[in-house]
């Protein structure tokens, strides 16, 4: 096999609006050539934030943690997820819009839990059917990135009319989510001036999951984005502060990518390591999860 034939990808990161950038973390355009040798790029999302993807028919499998591979609708709506995406990305284009918690609770009338860990076919769900025509505008010919990019920003400013109920304790709440001093639960409460029990239905609703494990997705994410922007670190120099030891690292990492971490680093990462530099670049974050609310808002 010659080295030319491996797939070659693409990707371009763009911020929203100030305005929509409570709700909004990046777009993201992403470019894939492959050779009839190489028919895909294989790679693994970590876990992340709500994700809306345009994918044109064919381009993409994927499946979430251990779940079976399937082709991906042409509208993708992706929940919070707490395992690693596996994903094969054919040769084209295909959009992506992050959004933040804030975002899923202004956009969908839908639980987050009801969607945790799990793709939804956007086109078919009508929780999802506000956001329905954005996918067939941006499948149109010739169209340029700034063209596409246009669309989707005129198409979400509609959308976006006013915050959703809870939206400070929905903001509190993640910012403090990605603050790597916070330690315990109880904390969490007090810092959002909450009840334990409020701010589990709320988590739950808003954000997927219970707060404990937020935190500890946090935590792994804090790791896992040193060893994306320099995968030639050594995994005890990526350590988060809050692991007690290299063991406890590997059970999260278990946990969340489905994989030991030795294997991880022995795979080829065509598109994760360049996406988490570019967005770095641009975002100031590697990875979407540690997006913080309080610099967009």
């Amino acid at each position: 096999m010659r080295i030319d034939d491996r797939p070659v990808a693409k990707l371009r990161f763009a911020l929203p609006a100030k305005r929509l950038q409570p709700y909004v973390t990046t777009y993201y355009r992403t470019e894939v050539t492959c050779s009839e040798s190489i028919p895909y790029a294989e790679d693994f999302l970590h876990p992340e934030w709500p994700n809306i993807r345009i994918l044109p028919a064919g381009i993409c499998d994927a499946a979430v943690g251990p779940k079976p591979m399937q082709e991906s609708p042409l509208l993708s709506v992706s929940g919070p997820t707490s395992y690693a995406t596996r994903f094969h990305h054919r040769s084209g284009r295909s959009w992506g819009v992050g959004l933040l918690p804030l975002g899923w609770a202004a956009l969908f009338d839908a639980n987050a839990g009801d969607y945790a860990d799990l793709t939804a076919d956007g086109s078919e769900d009508p929780a999802f059917a506000s956001i329905a025509p954005l996918a067939r505008a941006i499948t149109q010919e010739g169209l340029s990135f700034e063209d596409e990019l246009a669309l989707i920003e005129e198409h979400l400013e509609q959308l976006f009319d006013a915050p959703p109920k809870r939206a400070t304790a929905i903001n509190a709440i993640n910012a403090a989510l990605v603050d790597p001093e916070l330690t315990s639960v109880g904390e969490l409460a007090e810092r959002v001036d909450m009840s334990i029990r409020s701010l589990e239905r709320l988590c739950k609703r808003t954000f997927g999951f219970s707060p404990k494990l937020l935190m500890r997705r946090q935590r792994f994410l804090r790791s896992l984005s040193q060893f994306m922007l320099d995968p030639t670190m050594k995994w005890l120099n990526t350590l988060d502060c809050q692991y007690h030891d290299q063991a406890h690292f590997v059970r999260d990492f278990k946990r969340f990518m489905c994989m030991s971490p030795s294997t991880y680093s022995k795979l080829g990462k065509p598109l994760l390591v360049a996406a988490a530099r570019a967005r770095m670049e641009i975002a100031g974050e590697a990875v979407q999860g540690l997006h913080d609310p309080d610099k967009s808002s």
